[in-house]
């Protein structure tokens, strides 16, 4: 557990893991992460230390483009 928390963070202090919200009642989250292509997303969630034991359902989404933040760099 301890590896999977520093991982956790590590990915939030990078800004790749955006955030992660636990379902009420369940064993299970919600996660929104903000990387450049698939391939980081499966490297991220293949060194998930549960990666082995976890049932993961992916929905891309993408910028809106009504969005205040649009075209600008978020620190």
């Amino acid at each position: 557990m301890a590896r999977e928390k520093a991982y956790c963070q590590e990915l939030r202090k990078s800004g790749e893991w955006v955030h992660i919200w636990r379902c009420v009642g369940q064993y299970a989250n919600i996660s929104v992460f903000d990387v450049a292509d698939n391939e980081a997303l499966h490297r991220i969630l293949w060194n998930l230390p549960l990666f082995p034991y976890m049932s993961i359902e992916v929905t891309p989404l993408a910028q809106h483009p009504s969005d205040l933040l649009v075209g600008e760099e978020v620190a």
